[in-house]
């Protein structure tokens, strides 16, 4: 049952960071979108960027700054290279972000986050 309710929670989160980030002009263009290396929760085009999303939500707002970790953004970021080269077009340029996500508190955006590691 929990594993049943965790799914839930994440599918919700998604949902909430998708519509975040089509309100600040993105479009959704990948949702959970898995590659031998991993898998992306979200992937956004503006202009000519993609981003690859990692989405977190925790119960509070404390528990956000331990919920990523360089395990887990080189894991979206293998992913992401797999990924690019299905979904860019000429001239795209890429990205990986997390949202963090918490009740009571507005999505925190955390853009360009890796950079190799």
């Amino acid at each position: 049952m929990k594993r049943q309710q965790a799914e839930r929670r994440g599918r919700q989160a998604e949902r909430i960071a998708g519509w975040w980030l089509r309100l600040k002009g993105w479009q959704i263009v990948g949702r959970r979108l898995r590659t031998p290396a991993g898998e992306v929760d979200l992937v956004a085009r503006r202009g000519a960027m993609l981003a690859f999303v990692e989405v977190k939500a925790r119960a509070s707002g404390a528990d956000l700054d331990l919920a990523i970790d360089e395990r887990r953004l080189s894991r979206v970021a293998a992913a992401a290279e797999m990924l690019f080269y299905e979904l860019a077009k000429p001239g795209d340029d890429m990205r990986i972000d997390v949202i963090l996500l918490a009740p009571g508190r507005a999505p925190r955006h955390l853009a360009n986050v890796w950079h190799g590691g």
